[in-house]
């Protein structure tokens, strides 16, 4: 089953020939490889490129082991354009395979020859047009990025959205949203047919792939089982504020363990890099700042937490805020929690400081919105209750309060929009409304 991935497609091809050399990342089996060798590869063809201008490499198959060398990688290249004036589209799969060598043309051991230098070496060749995919985003960061000048151009790609996954339902659709948030958007969950299926899939995703994939690159070998309870505890406070700190507290109150709050810090590092978890910082609306310590961890894909819980903790308000999350950073959004600092009469008329919290601060560049994740608002009370913050925030940006309920959307007397979440997930403009 082949699922339509437009925005990515879409990417790519005004990306196409444009002298930089496209990195595709994201989590693995997020369909990276489909995109480019069977969806992209298709519209090529289908623009009249001939089969015999592209060249294909899945690094991580051991019958091309060989090419995981940088230098025998880049002759192999080079010599395949060098037979024809054509164009030669490029694509070399899971590239963070290729290996970081000694440069055997000196004699000192300090210099290295990493896939970098293979790939600024091809983009020099008119007739190369390069695409690579890749799972840890370390090769992304701002010393890689530095390494090719200002010549890598990232598409980052995740599981699918609501939206697509919602297009493989056909005319019965009544359950879409409930195995959404049961079992998220990594593409194999829909051929799987069984609760059991998918549950073991995404469980062996996370023993087989994710975790071993997260040990062995960042040689914690010996604390697996460190890395797997932070997994969980992480996994049982989406939505909730924490820090390396409070989890060393619950390490020690839950597991009888010491862990660092260091230790923890950077194992939240190597989980961001494999892209399971991804974090919002606190911003203080009013003082337009970022506060720092504490934030919150949102999982990529709602599905892969639910197994790592052995789905429970079923709780459909932290699930729906991750779904909007995940949503919002899909579109392109920069996406902060919102802090707020407010002086209220308390019931002895005393004027108190509270602090109150906007779910999301949601910033493209051109404009900002603040949104309020709410599984309900069945009264007034409940209404008034999750736009507290809202009439506090004396600004013209838009603000929204998504709900559960499959409702016309509309605003209140202060210009607050209600939007049903599924309208949200799957009319990309609805909050412009």
């Amino acid at each position: 089953m082949i699922i339509k991935r437009d925005r990515y497609l879409k990417k790519l091809i005004e990306r196409r020939e444009n002298g930089l050399v496209k990195v595709i990342t994201g989590i693995r089996r997020s369909g990276k490889s489909v995109l480019l060798n069977t969806l992209y590869h298709d519209y090529l063809l289908d623009c009249g490129v001939k089969e015999s201008q592209i060249i294909m490499l899945a690094l991580d198959q051991d019958i091309n082991a060989k090419y995981r060398n940088p230098l025998v990688l880049g002759e192999y290249i080079r010599e395949i354009a060098s037979q024809s004036h054509e164009m030669q589209y490029v694509f070399l799969d899971e590239i963070q395979k290729v290996a970081e060598i000694k440069n055997p043309y000196l004699a000192s051991n300090e210099e290295k020859i990493t896939f970098v230098d293979t790939l600024l070496g091809l983009m020099a060749i008119k007739n190369i047009d390069l695409y690579v995919t890749g799972s840890n985003s370390k090769m992304l960061s701002s010393d890689i990025l530095t390494a090719f000048r200002g010549r890598g151009d990232e598409i980052r790609m995740n599981p699918l959205s609501y939206s697509e996954f919602y297009s493989q339902y056909g005319e019965d659709k009544r359950h879409a949203w409930r195995d959404y948030i049961t079992y998220g958007g990594m593409p194999f969950v829909l051929s799987r047919r069984s609760h059991e299926d998918k549950a073991k899939y995404l469980r062996d995703l996370f023993s087989k792939i994710y975790i071993t994939d997260v040990v062995e690159r960042n040689r914690i070998l010996n604390d697996r089982e460190t890395l797997e309870d932070l997994l969980d505890f992480t996994a049982s406070a989406i939505g909730s504020l924490t820090n390396p700190t409070r989890l060393e507290h619950t390490f020690l109150s839950l597991k009888k363990q010491k862990i660092s709050h260091v230790t923890i810090s950077r194992y939240l590092e190597y989980l961001e890099d494999a892209f399971i978890l991804s974090k919002a910082k606190r911003f203080d609306i009013k003082g337009r700042k970022y506060i720092g310590s504490p934030m919150k961890y949102y999982f990529t894909d709602i599905g892969l937490r639910n197994a790592r819980l052995g789905f429970c903790q079923m709780e459909e308000t932290h699930i729906m805020e991750n779904v909007i999350y995940n949503e919002l950073m899909l579109r392109g959004y920069s996406v902060d929690v919102g802090n707020l600092e407010a002086f209220e009469k308390d019931a002895e008329n005393k004027t108190v400081r509270k602090q109150l919290e906007v779910d999301f601060v949601a910033n493209d560049g051109s404009r900002v919105c603040y949104i309020q994740s709410a599984l309900s608002i069945d009264d007034e009370k409940k209404r008034i209750q999750e736009t507290r913050p809202f009439r506090t925030i004396h600004d013209s940006f838009k603000k929204i309060v998504i709900i559960k309920d499959d409702i016309i959307p509309w605003h209140d007397n202060a210009g607050v929009l209600y939007l049903g979440i599924e309208q949200f997930l799957l009319e990309e403009d609805s909050i412009r409304l």
